[in-house]
């Protein structure tokens, strides 16, 4: 079993999460109450909704993680699951978008094209900027 197959095995069985058909049309995804929060991609790629807002507020933290590529203007992460550490980083990362969807509508939320999957910008982190 991937990480990946194992990250939405576990996160499946958690009571705020349904699995839905993802809106981007590709692989699996898990639904919070309001609206998709992980398009599962592949085997190791995944798309998590965190809000501009988290994004904001941990932008130097998923920059810095080497498992995370950040788009600029997108509500959404991407997540390549290669390791142990990743799926731990996904668990945590999961928990935060939860938690940004209870103080749902956000007062500076707008609409978002959706995920990533089809986004050709995705950029690591020495394109944000860092260092």
């Amino acid at each position: 079993m991937t990480l990946a197959a194992r990250a939405f095995a576990q996160l499946a069985t958690w009571p705020d999460l349904t699995e839905v058909e993802p809106s981007c049309g590709t692989g699996r995804a898990l639904a919070a109450a309001h609206g998709d929060i992980a398009h599962f991609h592949s085997d190791q790629d995944l798309d998590l909704c965190l809000t501009a807002r988290v994004i904001r507020r941990f932008e130097e933290h998923l920059r810095d993680a080497t498992a995370v590529r950040l788009v600029p203007g997108s509500h959404w992460v991407t997540v390549r699951m290669e390791v142990v550490a990743d799926f731990d980083l996904l668990m945590t990362l999961v928990s935060l978008a939860l938690r940004a969807q209870q103080t749902w509508p956000l007062p500076d939320h707008e609409p978002t094209a959706g995920c990533n999957e089809r986004r050709s910008a995705v950029v690591a982190r020495q394109g944000l900027g860092a260092d």
